[in-house]
């Protein structure tokens, strides 16, 4: 039974000629019916050819509403011309008057209307009903007219209702359409982000590294101790690049961070301490100093303030040459917190900053604004008077919910 009823749902047609057929076969009866009546003017011929025509009218309404729109109006103009009456085929014009409103042209709508309006009076004038005053002729016409306006107010009604459906299916396509696109710019903003971190992570630690090798090469006969210490620095720092460089290039390869292994936090401002340890013992000698009162920060402001003093401190090693030193502040405010890098080397040209190093490849001051920007921060960078370098950023607090 399901499947005959999904079988008509596809083919509507079918539906409509098994109507057709029902149609012609009661418009039959009653065509021989009215010929045997004495005072009716009904040919058998002229009637079985009118039923005919419009049960293929039925038939194919949907198919051709406008082709079979015609059809029917000239069928009537043939009634009304060969004085064949009115039958129960002539249900047809409801029908076709109700489908072109739905879902034919306009024209065929408006005209549909306009003729059903006065198809009952011009009836009532070729076959006026005996011994019935005008004014009952005219309630008549009226009567018999509501039908057909109904018929068509209804298709209409219809019309505007598939027409809104319509619209929003394809408003709904649209948003969806819109959905996948914000949500490909959300992985290709969160891949570029992570990105600069792996920048981050790849230059830094590997600036300890090259900087600690040098330095245990050069003590490395004189002073063994040192070298093996250097040595150890090294290790720790590669373990530890390995490890962010493992997470973030798993979230580059899959899009989402992996459920399994080791998850690798965050760094936030209480990790300040050992990155400042870890540019010590490469040789770098750094002043940190913490003002105003610790409190809980955002998850943003806290990398960001991370990794503007990571890459702040790896491009004083880059540019800033020998005994170079370097002083961190972090200040609490109380709307915001305050961060200025600064160092006493010779520096390099600000365009070197902004490209991120001498070969250019490194994100610099560019990244630097970038995360700034995220968190709608303020960053002001530039040459210290008398030699260095200095980068100020006001970092915006709020509340920790």
């Amino acid at each position: 039974m399901q499947r005959l009823y999904d079988f008509l749902r596809r083919h509507p047609t079918w539906v409509d000629t098994f109507w057709a057929v029902v149609l012609f076969g009661l418009s039959g009866v009653s065509v021989v019916s009215l010929h045997r009546v004495p005072g009716h003017h009904m040919p058998i011929g002229g009637g079985l050819a009118v039923s005919a025509v419009l049960s293929v009218v039925v038939a194919l309404r949907r198919r051709f509403p406008e082709p079979m729109l015609l059809l029917a109006l000239a069928t009537g103009l043939f009634q009304l011309v060969l004085n064949i009456e009115s039958t129960v085929a002539d249900f047809a014009m409801l029908v076709i008057t109700y489908t072109v409103a739905m879902i034919g042209a306009r024209w065929a709508s408006r005209l549909a209307l306009a003729v059903s309006l006065g198809a009952a009076a011009l009836a009532q004038l070729r076959w006026p009903e005996q011994q019935t005053t005008v004014l009952g002729h005219v309630a008549l016409a009226v009567f018999q007219t509501v039908p057909f306006a109904l018929a068509w107010v209804l298709g209409d009604s219809m019309r505007t209702r598939r027409a809104y459906f319509a619209q929003l299916e394809e408003r709904a396509a649209r948003l969806e359409k819109e959905r996948e696109a914000q949500a490909k710019v959300a992985v290709a903003a969160e891949r570029a982000r992570i990105a600069r971190e792996l920048h981050d992570v790849v230059a830094h630690n590997v600036s300890v590294m090259v900087v600690q090798a040098d330095g245990a090469a050069y003590v490395l006969d004189a002073a063994p101790d040192q070298a093996k210490k250097a040595l150890e620095t090294i290790s720790s720092t590669g373990r530890q690049a390995l490890a962010e460089m493992r997470r973030l290039l798993g979230v580059l390869r899959t899009g989402e961070h992996e459920e399994g292994g080791e998850y690798v936090p965050q760094p936030d401002v209480e990790q300040i301490d050992e990155l400042i340890e870890q540019c010590r013992s490469s040789g770098l000698p750094v002043d940190f100093k913490v003002e105003g009162t610790p409190r809980p920060l955002p998850s943003g402001v806290e990398l960001t303030a991370y990794r503007i003093v990571q890459e702040a401190l790896t491009n004083t090693r880059k540019h800033g040459g020998p005994n170079t030193g370097a002083s961190v502040r972090l200040v609490y405010f109380d709307d915001g917190l305050g961060l200025l890098v600064e160092d006493d080397g010779k520096g390099a040209p600000h365009e070197l900053y902004e490209e991120g190093g001498a070969d250019g490849q490194g994100h610099g001051l560019i990244g630097m604004r970038e995360r700034v920007g995220m968190v709608g921060g303020t960053l002001d960078a530039g040459p210290r008077p008398g030699g260095g370098f200095r980068i100020s950023v006001l970092l915006p607090l709020k509340p920790a919910h």
